[in-house]
């Protein structure tokens, strides 16, 4: 009989429900671009990222706490806030030592979901961080779900891409007997080494493209840029040292 943790990977949001999160570590996974952000915020220096799931809640905690109040829908920044959602907004010459306040479509949804379904840990995940976060669920033992953060519930190639390089990296230290997990780990493998090309099919590229955002977009996709472990703990995303 396996000792081994288990480790399942959840698509979207919509599926989060059916998967027991209480004894488990839930990565959120919101490459295009909410994790990659809050990633790279810490990395550069930030004190702790908030992370919110209204724009009424940003701009109320921003004024709390003095923060800087970031955010998007549909790939823009909303109005009454006074920053965006791309990791190059936050160089450590702007970021270091200040509080990010951030909303998003549907990275920070995810993480509250989470929360609300009693997740016993919250960590983030995307590619800049990718050797962090897998270094840090093979120390812990403990069950994880990938949680995929999508596209307004809808299924994303990015979010699920990343899992199965998580996967690919950590297998043999879990249990997975999940076949969204094999997929994901399948598709990783078939497009590792063309991943600039093979974002370019994604909705996701197209709709973001459209700003001008194709360097943000390959950031997302590239490995241990910002190699930081964002952790939720009382109600802020810190680096986990």
């Amino acid at each position: 009989m396996s000792t081994k943790p288990t480790l399942n990977t959840v698509l979207s949001p919509r599926l989060l429900d059916i998967y027991d999160v209480k004894n488990a570590i839930v990565v959120v996974i919101d490459v295009f671009r909410a994790t990659s952000t809050i990633a790279t915020a810490l990395y550069n220096g930030a004190a702790r990222v908030i992370p919110v799931d209204s724009v009424d809640q940003c701009i109320a905690i921003g004024q709390q706490t003095g923060g800087i109040t970031a955010g998007e829908r549909d790939g823009k920044v909303i109005e009454g806030l006074s920053y965006g959602n791309s990791p190059a907004e936050y160089p450590r010459s702007f970021i270091e030592g200040k509080t990010l306040v951030l909303t998003t479509t549907n990275g920070t949804k995810l993480l509250h979901m989470a929360l609300k379904n009693g997740a016993s840990e919250v960590v983030t995940g995307s590619f800049p961080n990718i050797s962090a976060v897998c270094g840090y669920l093979v120390a812990e033992k403990k069950n994880v779900i990938l949680g995929c953060s999508a596209w307004k519930d809808k299924f994303n190639l990015e979010d699920t891409l990343f899992a199965g390089a998580v996967i690919e990296r950590i297998k043999e230290h879990f249990t997975i007997h999940c076949d969204s997990s094999l997929m994901a780990e399948d598709m990783y493998k078939l497009h590792k080494n063309d991943m600039f090309s093979f974002i370019r099919k994604t909705t996701h590229w197209h709709r973001l493209a459209a700003y001008g955002m194709e360097s943000d977009l390959e950031y997302c996709v590239s490995p241990d840029l910002a190699n930081v472990l964002p952790r939720y703990q009382n109600g802020d995303l810190v680096v986990d040292n």
